[in-house]
């Protein structure tokens, strides 16, 4: 097994960022330092992340939890700052976030240990589709601001993909992306003259928040996590034409 695998098995982070934890030169095998994320590894191997042995796990935890407002979506704050793991039961697990919500944006975020499903579920190849709420201002939401957002809208890095979007009150919107830009959504309804009230994320894949009360937290069942871990497949990108 290459060494980047190894450690994204065990729980280090996802694979590439595993790999630059490697060239950072935070990693020794068998007591010496090694910077190559391709070097082969084995259940025989010690290996050490900054001083401390990892080893791959058995069985990976996945986690989902109702993020309330306010709470940091990190595993450390320099701020003091809540944080999801905060929030997890994890016992000797050590669980990190899978993506990011902002501090003011509530609802689902899954954490683990398994740092390859984490990088499947957030790389932008694997256009794993994420839904959200949107309470938004300004004027009630008609069909031309539904037509950009699913046209997809100019952002000062770039056009979004089309997104997928349906109208639920006359100042709410139900929206789907499949990219993960920072303040994504926000960005986007502020582009097309509504800006977010208030935000939820109540989708990730075929996962649904449902009725997972704010704050709280679950283990996946079986059936979720194969369905779960069946959604990422790698696409060709499609980016609309600048305009």
């Amino acid at each position: 097994m290459r060494l980047g695998k190894y450690l994204a098995h065990a729980g280090v982070a996802s694979r590439r960022h595993s790999e630059d934890v490697v060239r950072a030169g935070r990693v020794a095998v068998d007591g010496d330092v090694v910077l190559d994320p391709a070097t082969p590894v084995d259940e025989h191997s010690n290996v050490e992340v900054d001083g401390r042995l990892v080893r791959p796990q058995g069985r990976h935890a996945v986690v989902m939890l109702h993020k309330p407002k306010g709470v940091v979506s990190t595993a450390q704050d320099t701020h003091g700052r809540p944080t999801v793991v905060d929030l997890v039961e994890a016992g000797e697990r050590r669980l990190y976030p899978v993506g990011r919500l902002d501090a003011d944006t509530t609802g689902l975020i899954l954490l683990t240990d398994d740092g390859e499903l984490a990088e499947r579920l957030t790389h932008p190849r694997y256009e794993v589709p994420k839904t959200y709420v949107a309470k938004v201002g300004g004027p009630p939401v008609h069909d031309k601001a539904l037509r950009r957002l699913r046209q997809g809208v100019e952002l000062d890095d770039g056009p979004t993909l089309p997104a997928k979007v349906r109208r639920l009150t006359p100042h709410a919107i139900e929206l789907q992306i499949t990219e993960g830009r920072k303040r994504q959504v926000r960005r986007m309804c502020e582009e097309v003259g509504h800006p977010v009230q208030e935000l939820q994320r109540v989708a990730i894949g075929p996962l649904r928040l449902g009725r997972l009360k704010v704050g709280d937290s679950r283990e996946l069942t079986p059936d979720e996590e194969r369905a779960l871990r069946a959604a990422p497949k790698a696409q060709r990108r499609r980016r609309p034409p600048a305009r």
